[in-house]
């Protein structure tokens, strides 16, 4: 019989916005979903939307001065719901930065491509941004969808 709580898992990160710390949180990632047993495919995905999350906010939140960036992760069931939050510049028009191309970092060699990214790899991505206060990016991975369609035989 399983207990209460026993599909659940919690875990919070914080970490300075330095960029060798993306590759940490993009590990922890992938270890906090494995328990879930995901595909390869679905392992990725998940670990890159995590990473371009991050890599935001590592850019993009504090262009002056270092800061810190929470990565918060929640397992229920199959579902795993990550926040990346920092208490940066916070984003001026978050539609506009969530079309493919756009960056606010023209003399940096940067694609714009990276909600494009969350999008593309992950099953919900929201972003809530308050300018001068910071930026939290949801995202929401499904671990064996495709398990109900047949397609993980």
């Amino acid at each position: 019989m399983k207990q209460a709580g026993e599909n659940s898992n919690s875990l919070k990160m914080v970490f300075r916005n330095r960029p060798e710390n993306e590759k940490i949180v993009r590990t922890t990632a992938a270890v906090f979903a494995s328990v879930l047993d995901p595909t390869l495919e679905e392992i990725s995905d998940f670990k890159t939307a995590v990473s371009e999350a991050v890599t935001n906010a590592i850019i993009h939140a504090y262009p002056k001065t270092g800061g810190d960036i929470e990565a918060y992760f929640k397992r229920e069931d199959k579902k795993i719901t990550v926040l990346i939050t920092d208490y940066g510049i916070g984003i001026k028009d978050v539609g506009k930065s969530m079309q493919p191309l756009y960056s606010t970092l023209h003399t940096q060699e940067r694609s714009g491509m990276g909600f494009t990214f969350m999008e593309a790899f992950a099953d919900e991505v929201k972003v809530k941004s308050v300018p001068g206060k910071g930026t939290t990016v949801k995202l929401i991975k499904i671990i064996g969808k495709g398990e109900e369609c047949g397609e993980n035989l």
